[in-house]
């Protein structure tokens, strides 16, 4: 995509997630959001073919902008645990900043699309991570006798369900910091050697 092209695509993933979250999704014409864009109508046919095939890439750009910030947080000299310890105050930050979106692409995904697009969206991070325990386990930071690729999903998509469960389900039963020491606590009782 040449640098004009990206841009047009940032205004209407940029302007969708916007209005969505303003008006939500059944509310939300396609004039709504190339309005809000600045674009015309005809661009953004261009770069989607209808409302419902935003879904996956605002998915995506959410999960990209999670994944970042975790990357500039640890380094490769980190230990397992601090970089768990990033991934989920991260994770929690991204639910609270995109609630009402993350319902939506969680909804769509589900209803519109397959699950095969949501693994696709996740691989890079899903890959990144089963790096990080399978260095954990080269230093013993973690028991060796794992699946690695199904303890990855399976780490991420607790992180990930106890966030949205805390943000979206209002289970605020408990303070936010709670939530996340039981998650670090739980992972680390179940992983490590010590």
């Amino acid at each position: 995509m040449g640098k004009k092209s990206e841009e047009k695509y940032d205004k209407i993933l940029h302007a969708s997630i916007k209005v969505f979250s303003e008006k939500g999704y059944q509310n939300t014409s396609i004039t709504d959001i190339v309005k809000n864009a600045g674009i015309a109508q005809g661009t953004f046919y261009l770069y989607f073919p209808s409302k419902s095939a935003l879904i996956p890439a605002i998915a995506d750009h959410l999960l990209t902008i999670t994944f970042e910030k975790i990357k500039e947080r640890v380094s490769e000299q980190d230990s397992f645990w601090n970089i768990l310890k990033q991934i989920i105050s991260i994770t929690f930050e991204s639910n609270e900043t995109y609630k009402d979106i993350v319902v939506l692409c969680y909804s769509g995904l589900a209803i519109e699309h397959s699950m095969e697009k949501w693994e696709m969206i996740y691989q890079p991070y899903y890959q990144w991570f089963e790096d990080r325990i399978t260095q954990a386990i080269l230093k013993k930071e973690i028991i060796q006798a794992i699946d690695v690729k199904l303890t990855t999903k399976m780490i991420i998509n607790l992180i990930e369900n106890t966030a949205e469960r805390y943000f979206i389900g209002n289970e605020n039963d408990a303070l936010e910091a709670e939530y996340q020491e039981e998650i670090f606590n739980f992972v680390k009782r179940s992983l490590s050697t010590i």
